[in-house]
């Protein structure tokens, strides 16, 4: 039972990993994902590499997933129809919302408000009262709740959510509630808002404890068929889900508290980075995941990646940790166009996608798109995925030409104009993680991974002068590999609402305590041996008026005096001022992670700094407004110490990466392609 497998499902391919635990030693494969049933291509994917690799399925002890269903239900709308149990008084909780409107002064005239997840005809009122000090005010009149339960049955909702006020500080109503709701509806799943987010404001723990309720029956069905398949393939492998803060979460878990998966896709791209951060000894490393859609970047600062207290999926936002993690639409297959009004070209967001796709892949695509323009300028040798996907030049320069044509430019000039483009929007999804949240891009190495980064990769590192560009082995499967290689993490949190000249150490000790015991406690059910368990703490500190927090973590046993300090300098960093007030401790959160991955990077042999061994041949490429001689290389046969200079294309399975004149990428011992300018 020493195999890890990781499967990571992209819009596009599926990626699959599997890791021997003892050796370190990997196999990857990439198969095209199934969008109508996903599961599919995860199960066949699986089955064809551990054949491949000789593996069989009862040697697998961990199965890993990183998974887009409950971001995808979300996103196309397809939700169960959620029936919504709140205090007398506050049946409109999700209609009023917050008063923020997105957008410039006068956007609530357009703005089309969205549709709350569970209507208004399907939330129902409870007569009780908790008070903010967890005493009970009005005990619940049970014979009113079950005559109202009556509408919900009307209603034919599909699952149950219960928010009532204060119930953060004692959740005796809501838990009596559930009862009752499940007597008059057995086969629903109910969730309440005590057990998803244990918080103060109470639109945010409804919106929250809602979402999760609305996509539990999908997350619940696609795991059920999962766990039927793996039965069925005959491994007792544990299946286990990524969370949207890069942790794990047990396949039972993710059926009750799906809310966690939400960013579950883009996680794995960011662990994965972590890990290859870790072997390359680069502490704070600025990721780019760019895909055939879209690209995700993201930043790490001292091997820890950067979180956030929310998770947003579209326009619902909801209170879940995840990775600070931005989108943009800008990917290999982005489409470009030249608006007849304004002539000035224009990349993204529409996308080619897997079907047709870009002109190149010969599919029927007629539009010219990034990876069209990859080709034309010979950054994009025609042969790809190890030489079974042939690309065809002359269509992509057919398609790129009408941009040229549109902007009276040449083939070439054109095409590098569309790589300026995405380039550019890339690069300003880049500056929001770094220079906006106060962080200098030239102290951060630059990690370019997915199936297009590698080629981007070096043409970001001049933009935000980020060195070393860092391409790590097989980049379009590393998605796959943070699956594999992160750790179980279960976290309890709870509101605490002090100012700290109103507390003590002890008081907040004493909260962390229970909380710790709490989640040890929830990981050592999951199997986890104790002594493995990591114990880390967040708090979310103001100052005293204030109406938003800043997250801070915290080493186990922090003295206030030393909080109040960290909490100075992040906002002094932040927003370049401080207040004269004392600070408020608001929430307090325990995070429990298991044991790490005993998982090494495979070392390749060493060297003599001379790549010519892997030199394929002579190649043309046009670079700086001219074309240059060039050389493609093959990373299956560089050694470590190899340097290949610029302009060089270096071609694998997965991806291609492209060095440009006047730099050298440097081979290290795990492989990782190091750029630098020369």
């Amino acid at each position: 039972m020493s195999y890890r497998l990781g499967v990571d499902v992209g819009g596009t391919f599926t990626d699959l990993i599997v890791i021997d635990e003892v050796s370190g030693r990997a196999v990857r494969d990439k198969v095209p994902s199934t969008p109508h049933d996903p599961s599919q291509a995860v199960i066949n994917g699986a089955r064809q590499l551990c054949e491949r690799a000789g593996i069989s399925p009862d040697e697998l002890g961990l199965f890993l997933h990183g998974t887009t269903v409950a971001t995808n239900a979300v996103l196309e709308g397809k939700v169960a129809r959620v029936g919504l149990v709140v205090t007398e008084g506050y049946r409109h909780v999700l209609q009023i919302a917050r008063s923020l409107v997105p957008g410039g002064i006068a956007a609530w005239i357009v703005w089309p408000k969205p549709e709350p997840m569970a209507p208004l005809e399907a939330t129902i009122e409870v007569p009780e009262r908790m008070g903010a000090d967890g005493v009970i005010v009005r005990p619940i009149d049970e014979a009113k709740l079950r005559e109202n339960l009556k509408k919900l049955a009307a209603e034919k909702v599909e699952a149950i959510t219960i928010c009532l006020i204060n119930s953060y500080m004692n959740d005796a109503h809501e838990r009596r509630v559930a009862e009752i709701c499940a007597e008059e509806f057995p086969d629903l799943p109910i969730s309440i808002s005590a057990d998803i987010l244990p918080e103060m404001q109470e639109y945010e723990r409804a919106l929250t404890t809602v979402a999760n309720s609305a996509v539990r029956p999908t997350v619940a069905r696609y795991v059920g068929n999962l766990e039927r398949e793996l039965k069925g393939w005959g491994t007792t492998a544990k299946l286990n889900l990524l969370r949207s803060d890069g942790g794990l979460m047990s396949a039972e878990k993710s059926s009750t508290a799906p809310v966690n998966l939400l960013m579950s896709g883009p996680a794995g791209g960011v662990a994965g980075a972590v890990f290859i951060a870790k072997n390359s000894g680069h502490p704070n490393v600025l990721t780019l995941d760019m895909g055939g859609t879209s690209t995700d970047v993201a930043l790490i600062e001292d091997f820890q990646a950067r979180l956030r207290r929310e998770t947003s999926v579209g326009h619902l936002t909801v209170r879940a940790s995840s990775l600070d993690v931005k989108t943009v639409g800008a990917g290999g297959g982005s489409i470009a166009t030249v608006p007849e009004l304004t002539k000035a070209l224009r990349v993204g967001p529409q996308s080619a996608g897997a079907v047709p796709g870009p002109a190149a892949y010969g599919r029927g695509g007629e539009l010219p798109t990034v990876t069209d323009a990859n080709v034309v300028l010979g950054y994009l040798p025609e042969n790809l995925l190890g030489g079974t996907f042939k690309l065809d030049r002359p269509a992509a320069e057919k398609a790129v030409q009408t941009v040229a044509d549109a902007l009276g430019l040449s083939l070439m000039d054109a095409a590098a104009g569309i790589i300026a483009i995405v380039n550019e929007t890339m690069f300003g999804a880049l500056r929001l993680v770094s220079v906006q949240q106060g962080y200098d891009p030239r102290d951060f190495a630059l990690m370019a991974f997915g199936g297009a980064g590698p080629l981007h990769g070096n043409a970001m590192g001049i933009l935000m002068n980020s060195w070393p560009v860092i391409i790590p082995p097989s980049p379009g499967v590393l998605c796959a590999y943070g699956d594999a290689t992160t750790r179980l993490r279960v976290d309890a949190q709870r509101s605490f609402n002090r100012l700290v000249t109103n507390t003590d150490d002890a008081e907040v000790s004493a909260v962390i305590a229970e909380l710790s015991a709490q989640v040890t406690a929830e990981l050592v059910a999951e199997g986890v041996v104790e002594g493995d368990v990591e114990i880390v703490t967040e708090l979310d500190v103001r100052y005293a008026g204030q109406a938003f927090e800043v997250p801070l973590s915290a080493p186990l046993g922090t003295k206030i005096a030393d909080l109040a300090a960290q909490f100075d300098d992040e906002h002094k960093r932040l927003f370049t001022f401080n207040l004269d007030v004392p600070q408020e401790i608001v929430n307090i959160r325990v995070v429990a992670l298991g044991k790490a991955a005993n998982v090494s990077a495979e070392r390749i042999p060493e060297g003599n700094g001379d790549p010519v061994a892997a030199r394929v041949r002579d190649h043309k490429l046009y670079m700086d407004g001219k074309l240059q001689d060039a050389a493609i290389y093959d990373r299956s046969k560089l050694r470590a110490g190899d340097i290949v200079p610029g302009p060089a294309v270096v071609t694998e399975m997965d991806s291609t990466t492209l060095v440009h004149t006047g730099h050298a990428a440097t081979v290290d011992a795990f492989g990782n392609l190091l750029i630098n300018p020369a």
